[in-house]
Formats: structure tokens, C-alpha cells, sequence
């Protein structure tokens, strides 16, 4: 999860071209996160998989959503998504597509992307085979293939339908 407070006197164009990250090559992600590092304040909280498995998907998010609003400091929150998390440290508001309606939560969005893909890129040299670097962890084809092939390894999810229907 990434949380960012945008420097409301950051140069305008510094950041020109911030939007939801999902909407943004890999390039313009890494060169927008470049600009944020210089002219925002950025937490990271990486949920790991053991505790999303013990939590579940959503509630391990919303966790990761407090822990990193506490690490900034913050004193009011944008949240994207329909609810806020029952820890958050501070009064906030959830924005439903918010990554696409607010500056600061496609800021956090760019931050939680390229922070996970390039944990997928690490993954991929430690786990050879399954081929991270190129599906980031999704579940395509080729990912659901490696799952067949190789079996989970230990940053699968468990509670993940296709990696919990191949340990059965």
C-alpha cells in the first residue's frame, strides 16, 4: 500500500501527468514516482502474503492502508475505495475510483504499482520459472501454467482460488 501527502507548493509541472496508475506506462510510473520522492511525502507498507491469507484480501489492505497513513503522519485521509479501514489513525474519507479523482490517492496508487512490480521483478529472480517480472503476479495463462507445472511458491497467496484449487 502506498500513502502520499502531495507538497502543496511543488512545482506544477513536476508532476504533470499524474493519474490513476493503471492509465500510465511502466516509464511514466517510475518517472512520476521520481518526481513524488522529490516534492511529496511517501509511506510504503507491504502486506505479506502469509497475512493476507490469514486476514483475507481486503482486510489485509485495509490494514496496510492504516499502517502507511500512520507512518506519514497524516491528519486527514483520501482512501480509495467504498470503505475506510476501522484503524485508520486519523479522520478520513473513502473515494470510490478515487485513483482517478484525486491527486494524492493516483499519486499512492503509483507508488503501491511500482513498488509491487518491482517486488514481482525481485521475485522473479528468486522464484525462476514462474515468470513475475513479465505478469507481476496476475493470473494469466502463463502464470496459471507455471502454477501447474512448479506448484506455489512461498510468496503465493494460499487463499487465492487458483493457487488454492491447485493444492488440493
Amino acid at each position: 500500500m502506498g500513502a502520499v501527502i502531495l507538497d502543496p507548493d511543488a512545482p506544477t509541472k513536476s508532476l504533470d501527468g499524474l493519474d490513476d496508475s493503471k492509465a500510465l506506462s511502466a516509464l511514466r510510473r517510475e518517472r512520476l514516482l521520481n518526481s513524488l520522492r522529490e516534492h511529496a511525502k511517501i509511506a510504503i507498507c507491504v502486506v505479506e502474503p502469509v497475512e493476507i491469507d490469514r486476514l483475507n484480501i481486503l482486510q489485509a489492505s485495509l490494514a496496510g492502508m492504516s499502517s502507511a497513513v500512520r507512518e506519514l503522519g497524516a491528519d486527514y485521509a483520501l482512501i480509495d475505495g467504498n470503505r475506510l479501514p476501522r484503524d485508520l489513525p486519523c479522520a478520513g474519507e473513502a473515494v470510490v475510483r478515487g485513483d482517478s479523482l484525486s491527486l494524492a490517492i493516483a499519486a499512492a496508487s503509483i507508488v503501491a504499482k511500482v513498488t509491487r512490480d518491482r517486488l514481482m521483478v525481485e521475485a522473479d529472480s528468486r522464484f525462476p520459472g514462474y515468470g513475475f517480472a513479465q505478469h507481476k503476479g496476475y493470473p494469466t495463462r502463463a502464470h496459471l501454467d507455471a502454477l501447474d507445472r512448479l506448484g506455489p511458491c512461498p510468496i503465493h497467496r494460499r487463499s487465492f482460488a487458483p493457487v488454492r484449487d491447485r493444492l488440493v
